[in-house]
Order: C-alpha cells, then structure tokens, then sequence
C-alpha cells in the first residue's frame, strides 16, 4: 500500500506543477487551484508514505520520478525540448532509483 499511496504523491505533484506552468503565475485560477491542490495532495500522500518508507528513499523516488514525468509533460503539453545532457541527467536519476529498488536493504523498512 505504501508504493501506491507513493506512486499517487508523485501523480498529484505532477500535476501540480504542470498546473504551475499553465497557471501563468497564478493570474489564472483554475490552473491556480490545481497547483494548491496538486501539492497539498502529493504532500498529505507522502507523509502517508513516511510511516513505512524512509524519508530519503521516498523522497528519492517521489522527486525523481516526478522530474521525469514533468519533463515528459514539458515535452508534450508544453513543447519544450531537453538536450542530450538533460535526458542523460534524468536517465541516471531514473538509474539511481531502480538500483535503490533492487539493491538496497534501505528501502524496506
């Protein structure tokens, strides 16, 4: 149960910031609403998380997996465009949190 109120904190953070994009600095409201929501939900999920997952380990995954989606979100709703560096960069975060996954005594607490 921890890995999927996890996965839905790194959902509800992912649109949360893509609502800050739209949000246009918060002159719309909608997308202004999405962003308070977003992140209040994503944080109230990953302290759910925090009972059974250690604070780095989570935290490792909710962000880093939250930067790659935001940068697939980017790409796709918003055109912007990652040079090679950028999708190396997230290639090895993504990297990081599978070795943690599989390796790591620290990920199960």
């Amino acid at each position: 149960m921890p890995y999927l109120f996890l996965f839905l904190a790194v959902v509800a953070e992912t649109i949360g910031t893509s609502a800050l994009q739209a949000s246009a600095q918060f002159t719309r409201p909608l997308p202004s609403a999405l962003v308070v929501i977003g992140y209040a939900l994503s944080f109230y999920l990953l302290s759910l998380v925090l009972r059974t997952i250690p604070v780095g380990v989570a935290y490792a995954i909710w962000s880093g997996l939250g930067i790659v989606l935001i940068a697939a979100i980017g790409r796709v709703v918003f055109g912007q465009r990652l040079d090679t560096p950028a999708l190396l960069g997230m290639a090895l975060i993504l990297c990081g949190i599978v070795v943690i996954q599989l390796f790591s005594g620290a990920a199960r607490h």
